[in-house]
């Protein structure tokens, strides 16, 4: 069976959470300031979530809810799918359906932020298309104020047909 893409609705914000948790802290821990570490919490990221709800697609698999993107204007936000799920394909899957909604959206080029060293990440985006145009900073905001992180910009130019 073919991953589903779908809308997230509140019900999903508990397993979405989760997996946004497990993924970040495999491709953040160590490469940004404590700070920002110990406020990504779970609960965090739930709130960021619900934040963010009408922006956020979520993939389904066979066994459940697998991973998820978020749009934000012309920015991939966030993009996350579980461990369990890589190297099947499925995230291939949610780049194409985040590429369609920036096509959709009108978008002629996208961005997203990654974080400087998070490898896997990059070879991904890198893999998909996603060109390497520097180095910005990004000013994360948490409950203990606001914190800078230098990360890699990637830029897409978006294909004008469908993916």
């Amino acid at each position: 069976m073919p991953p589903v893409l779908r809308d997230a609705c509140p019900a999903d914000v508990p397993v979405l959470a989760q997996i946004w948790y497990d993924g970040w802290q495999d491709g953040h821990a160590g490469l940004v300031p404590e700070k920002l570490a110990r406020n990504r919490t779970l609960e965090s990221f739930a709130d960021r979530l619900m934040d963010g709800l009408p922006q956020v697609r979520v993939v389904e698999l066979e066994t459940g809810v697998a991973g998820f993107h978020m749009i934000l204007d012309d920015e991939l936000n966030q993009f996350f799918l579980a461990a369990a799920a890589r190297g099947r394909g499925v995230a291939d899957y949610m780049m194409a359906d985040a590429e369609e909604r920036f096509r959709a959206a009108g978008r002629a080029t996208a961005w997203l932020a990654c974080a400087i060293g998070n490898d896997r990440a990059a070879r991904f985006y890198e893999k998909q298309g996603w060109n390497r145009v520097g180095v910005i900073t990004s000013r994360l905001k948490t409950p203990e104020g606001e914190v800078p992180l230098d990360v890699w910009r990637y830029e897409r130019v978006i294909p004008a047909g469908p993916v």
